[in-house]
């Protein structure tokens, strides 16, 4: 329920851009909130961008379109404005998520990014996907897409992690290059969870610099990594069930950084991952 609430607020407070997934066991309540806004004439359909992810467990050619076809329904939507493969490696088709061998190891299944990408160009062309991309792609498994004999379509994005103590500098101007857009995960660092995150590393919240910046402007540490990101082309999706902070996130466009705040911020990189992705 509370994810429900939180895509109501989101879209009263002025954001379109929805970043969903399958794994994320929600979008039935998402589909629901963008369903009610539409229906209090709040917003119309063509205002919100829905990203929905395919998963590793359906990275068989056969599985893309009935994948997405599941989450349309679930949404109970037409079309997602965008659709990516989530991570560059499969795991096992079946009903497991996260398919584990006795010993506890993931299963892995030996895929063809090529062919995953020609069933994602498939459900564009079907109207299912507005566009399509990819996320956590490394460099060679970009050029792999796009070096790809027929390409039809390139990703028109990358998800990747990136924040000020990540700021993938080599990634961001491949991108570039290539009119591919970088969307920066975690941009304010992430929680604190163990069980997939890196917690040795420092909070970035706590940075002083951020804080000192943020002091100059009265705004928070969080919405001066916000406002970085922004204002080196990275597209930003900040996780947060807190109203005040959903709010607060897209307070950023009232101020920007100088030249030299923005160095001062970039030289905070320490090449950090907190999402090590360890499956």
């Amino acid at each position: 329920g509370s994810c429900l609430e939180s895509v109501k607020i989101a879209i009263d407070t002025g954001y379109r851009h929805i970043d969903g997934a399958f794994v994320y066991y929600n979008e039935h309540e998402v589909g629901q909130a963008i369903r009610e806004k539409i229906a209090e004439g709040r917003i119309k359909r063509e205002d919100i961008f829905y990203c929905g992810k395919l998963w590793n467990t359906c990275h068989p050619p056969e599985l893309v379109r009935p994948t997405l076809e599941k989450t349309l329904k679930i949404l109970q939507l037409d079309y997602v404005d965008l659709y990516i493969i989530e991570l560059p490696m499969a795991f096992k088709p079946g009903d497991a998520i996260y398919p584990k061998d006795e010993n506890g190891k993931i299963i892995y299944h030996e895929t063809d990014l090529c062919a995953t990408w020609e069933a994602m160009e498939a459900c564009k062309d079907a109207g299912l996907a507005k566009s399509i991309g990819v996320s956590n792609f490394n460099r060679r498994q970009l050029e792999m897409i796009l070096n790809k004999p027929g390409l039809k379509y390139k990703p028109v994005s990358n998800q990747v992690e990136c924040h000020p103590y990540f700021t993938q500098p080599k990634l961001l101007e491949f991108c570039r290059q290539h009119d591919i857009v970088i969307v920066g995960y975690s941009p304010l660092g992430t929680s604190r969870d163990e069980t997939w995150v890196n917690v040795s590393s420092p909070p970035l919240l706590k940075d002083p610099v951020l804080n000192a910046i943020g002091k100059k402007y009265s705004k928070t540490a969080a919405q001066v990594a916000l406002r970085f990101s922004i204002q080196r082309g990275v597209v930003v999706i900040p996780k947060s069930f807190n109203p005040q902070r959903i709010r607060e996130n897209f307070q950023i466009f009232d101020f920007s950084l100088t030249e030299k705040e923005m160095k001062e911020i970039e030289a905070l990189n320490k090449n950090v991952r907190y999402v090590e992705l360890l499956m």
